[in-house]
């Protein structure tokens, strides 16, 4: 069954200045949260501009409110700065989440609590219809956890070592989204 949803396009700023690529190319999803409170605080982040020499940031393709709501910050046919090593072929998607925020390295602070709503997986769901459709050879999906699994110091104690990224996190619900025909995907 098929989920009608709507997509409300925000261009980045930098959009033209991101690298163009063939829709054709792209044959995985990367599902990310925001560790961030709200929408508003992802595009004020989406918007920093990190790499000088191109003028631009680091923001997912897609954004999914906790009501549901879709919002695109970059088109498929542009490379979005989402997951280091995979930019050029995958779709980013944000699930606006507090995640570990706002101490994501505290190593007294890496458990992530803030439940998925249920608006928010619907819209996943048929978001992901949609881009199946539109781009053929979408066939994987994965966790930013699962392809960027580096460590770095904590900041409370930089004798320990905490991961970088622990998005989606604990509770996404992967059996969920198994009947889309979707690979499951670790970067091996």
């Amino acid at each position: 069954m098929a989920i009608d949803i709507a997509v409300h396009d925000w261009p980045l700023p930098y959009v033209q200045q991101l690298e163009v690529r063939s829709v054709d190319d792209i044959d995985l999803v990367v599902i990310h949260c925001t560790e961030l409170p709200d929408l508003k605080m992802a595009r004020v982040y989406g918007e920093r501009v990190l790499y000088v020499d191109s003028g631009t940031g680091n923001s997912g393709h897609y954004y999914i409110d906790r009501d549901g709501r879709i919002v695109r910050f970059v088109p498929e046919d542009r490379v979005a700065h989402h997951t280091r090593g995979h930019n050029d072929h995958a779709i980013g998607i944000e699930l606006v989440n507090t995640g570990r925020y706002p101490d994501w390295l505290d190593s007294r602070h890496q458990t992530m609590v803030e439940p998925y709503t249920e608006l928010q997986l619907l819209a996943l769901t048929g978001l992901l219809e949609r881009l199946q459709r539109k781009l053929p050879k979408l066939k994987r999906i994965a966790g930013h956890e699962d392809l960027d699994r580096s460590e770095v110091a904590a900041s409370d104690a930089p004798e320990q070592w905490v991961r970088r990224k622990r998005d989606p996190g604990p509770w996404f619900p992967w059996d969920r989204f198994s009947t889309l025909g979707l690979q499951r995907w670790f970067g091996r």
